[in-house]
């Protein structure tokens, strides 16, 4: 299976300039754990994740005054809508986060994360009365 299969196609793009709580509310509006965040000073893509967020609340900082910039991943491993799962899930692992962007020609295309690939190798979910027997 391919990261294309895999892949949430729902991208938040936020710039470096939201605040935390402000990208906090965007991505659960749209129930995804992480944003894009595009710097159009540095043409730069970056992510900020749900546990960036965590950790910047966690360590007592103010969610309406820190800024997206400040908790941005920017050294970021990008993967393309033909890798494997395998692939996906070997970067993450290398890396050690739980979301790729994934860009295909100029721009993200989607976000995979690692909930995606389990889903994808899960076998079907059953009712607990068809797998007792």
């Amino acid at each position: 299976m391919l990261v294309r299969d895999a892949m949430s196609t729902v991208v938040l793009t936020i710039g470096p300039a939201h605040t935390l709580r402000q990208a906090a509310r965007l991505m659960a509006a749209r129930r995804v754990g992480a944003a894009v965040v595009h710097d159009p000073d540095t043409c730069g893509l970056g992510i900020l994740t749900e546990r960036d967020i965590l950790n910047a609340v966690g360590a007592g900082l103010d969610p309406d005054r820190e800024k997206a910039a400040a908790h941005t991943t920017t050294d970021v491993v990008f993967a393309a809508p033909s890798w494997t799962l395998e692939e996906a899930a070997t970067a993450m692992t290398h890396g050690g986060f739980r979301h790729l962007i994934v860009l295909d020609g100029d721009g993200p295309v989607g976000v995979v994360s690692v909930r995606d690939i389990i889903r994808c190798w899960s076998p079907v979910r059953r009712h607990p009365a068809e797998l007792a027997g």
